[in-house]
């Protein structure tokens, strides 16, 4: 039982010093486990799939059935872990993360007018994108809009500036 016990610890540890090593040391000895790492192995799943064969086998030796049995369970529990825990790195790498909200992002949104846009010049608007509210300087086609209007915007400027359309409103 004390070897599989071993093994449980060992990847406990493995799987500790990855996230340590990954998270707080910011990957100042990111080099240390790249010979564990490939496109569809990480450390948490060796980690994980020693520390559940371990353990498991540990479980499965303490009741006193032969080491054929506890090798064999050991390695259906490392396979199920070792499986979850690569499913869940998958997940996370592969997962959609959402970037930063630039200018280009506005057109096509609706915003709001907070200070009138005149014929000639500029007036601002308000926008809102991915839970962000965003204030530009808008220019109107040579049309004045009053402040709040909801716009359309229809084009970049510049890095701070936006073309937009009055959107027709029955009362408007």
């Amino acid at each position: 039982m004390t070897p599989f016990l071993a093994l449980g610890l060992a990847g406990l540890v493995l799987v500790l010093l990855s996230l340590v090593i990954g998270d707080l040391l910011d990957g100042a000895l990111e080099g240390l486990f790249d010979a564990l790492e490939a496109d569809w192995i990480s450390t948490a799943v060796i980690g994980g799939f020693v520390s559940a064969f371990g353990f498991g086998a540990a479980a499965v030796d303490a009741t006193g059935a032969p080491w054929p049995a506890a090798i064999g369970v050991g390695a259906v529990s490392g396979l199920v872990v070792g499986w979850f825990a690569w499913w869940l790195t998958r997940l996370l790498k592969d997962g959609p993360s959402d970037g930063t909200v630039t200018i280009a992002d506005t057109v096509g949104q609706l915003a709001d007018v907070v200070t009138p846009i005149p014929e000639q010049g500029y007036g601002v608007i308000r926008v809102r994108i991915g839970g962000h509210t965003l204030t530009y300087n808008a220019s109107a086609s040579g049309m004045p809009i009053e402040a709040g209007r909801q716009v359309n915007v229809t084009g970049v400027l510049s890095p701070t500036a936006v073309q937009v359309n009055a959107v027709w409103t029955p009362d408007a």
